[in-house]
């Protein structure tokens, strides 16, 4: 019998993703680990591949189409044994049309409006059934006051997803429901109303040309904001004297030099924030909105600039790795990021944050919070400045790092702690080696 090739989850959250690129045709014969496609999520091309044996008889999704939803078919494999030609899937029947109530004529003397009868709406799933809903359908009807059990789903499988939201009332119960259930004691109050989309840019007849964004763009766009409304944030900026450090730097380098290893300052003050965070662990959190998550080791996730975007490949348990392990790493993640290979599991989670602009001659500035972390470490240029040693005048190495802070996980006084920690162990690196 025909085998169908469905578009895959390739992440936990992915919901639908880019067929960029077939790498396989029609009529091709194919075995389990053979590469088919390659899918682009918000944050990686990666590689889709073969399960199980046959000849591609049917590609249903050209290369090239954005938005393929999680779970649709999008080529047919005919088994062993099987015509091709007889293998091909058909038609999917068309989708019936939502039945759209008429306006009603205004009658002559005014009268109130009839409510919106809301579309799909089916009975209610029974108690303790489990209800196939998308991330983003279970967020937005939860902002709206939306009883997903009352929805029937138009996506794969039945699951409920954003669309079959569009046109429901906020709070909607189905009618037997609404029969059956006493009334409430008092009424719930009204869901926040969801920020509004960015609109289309008005034409001032200036010379331009528009690009479609990228799926990483959107997702940059959409995580940002979300970190700024949700998550109040407190900045906190000290500066730290790099002269100790880039000593030590130079020293381990030409020791490590036989090993092709080369240290970079980024690679020491990433092991000196997961140090931080594991001396200050009140730092190392998530905050989850009646709990607190505290992480028993430092993940840290460092922020690197890719074409369209940017990525932040993590390092695990920065704190118990090595700086020249660290740095083996970082070179590795970097060179997958660029080319867009990285691994879910290589980008997603982590504790906390780095992003150094310094390379750039950025001498300080503000990150925003990657959600559902609670901090990022913003590393500023390191240059020559007046300063006070020992209590004379002088010329030293001084750069500028500033943490954010979600200040409903952080109280002020921890970051300030974490950041005179981390200032302390640049400062006096030889406890990175210890």
């Amino acid at each position: 019998m025909p085998i169908e090739l469905k578009m895959p989850a390739l992440s936990p959250t992915m919901e639908e993703g880019t067929l960029a690129k077939w790498l396989v045709k029609e009529g091709d014969t194919v075995k389990s680990g053979d590469l088919l496609a390659e899918i682009e999520t918000d944050k990686a091309t990666m590689e889709f591949e073969a399960v199980d044996e046959g000849i591609v008889a049917q590609i249903l999704v050209a290369e090239g189409t954005d938005n393929v939803k999680v779970g649709t078919v999008i080529a047919v494999i005919a088994g062993e044994g099987e015509d091709a030609s007889s293998a091909k899937a058909a038609p999917a029947p068309a989708p019936a049309p939502a039945v759209v109530p008429k306006a009603e004529t205004p009658a002559p003397a005014p009268a109130a409006a009839p409510a919106p009868a809301p579309a799909a709406v089916a009975a209610p799933a029974a108690s303790g059934e489990r209800i196939k809903a998308s991330p983003l359908a279970k967020r937005l009807a939860a902002e709206q006051g939306i009883d997903l059990k009352v929805l029937t789903g138009t996506g794969p499988g039945g699951r409920i997803v954003k669309a079959d939201l569009a046109g429901v009332p906020a709070g909607v119960v189905a009618p037997v429901a609404a029969a059956a259930a006493p009334a409430p004691a008092a009424a719930a109050p009204a869901a926040a109303p969801a920020p509004a989309a960015a609109g289309p840019i008005p034409d001032f007849g200036i010379p331009h040309e528009d690009e479609k964004l990228s799926g990483m763009r959107k997702t940059i766009a959409r995580r940002l904001t979300q970190s700024m409304q949700e998550s109040p944030h407190i900045y906190l900026t000290v500066d730290i004297r790099l002269d100790a450090l880039l000593k030590l730097r130079g020293e381990l380098n030409a020791s490590l030099e036989s090993r092709g290893v080369k240290l970079s300052v980024n690679d020491m003050l990433i092991k000196a924030l997961a140090v931080a965070l594991e001396r200050v662990p009140q730092c190392n959190v998530s905050f989850g909105g009646d709990v607190m998550r505290f992480y028993k080791r430092a993940d840290i996730s460092v922020a690197v600039s890719i074409p369209g975007g940017l990525i932040t490949p993590i390092i695990t348990d920065a704190g118990g790795k090595s700086m020249s392990k660290i740095s083996t790493e970082m070179a590795e993640l970097a060179a997958k990021a660029k080319e867009g290979k990285l691994q879910p599991s290589e980008y997603q989670g982590g504790t906390a944050s780095i992003s150094n602009m310094g390379m750039m001659g950025i001498k300080q500035f503000t990150a925003v919070i990657n959600p559902p972390q609670a901090m990022i470490m913003a590393i500023g240029a390191g240059e020559k400045r007046p300063y006070v040693v020992d209590d004379a005048l002088a010329i030293a190495t001084v750069m500028s790092a500033t943490g954010s802070f979600d200040h409903r996980a952080i109280d002020g006084a921890d970051g300030a702690l974490l950041m005179k920690t981390f200032k302390e162990l640049v400062e006096n690196p030889l406890g990175l080696v210890a």
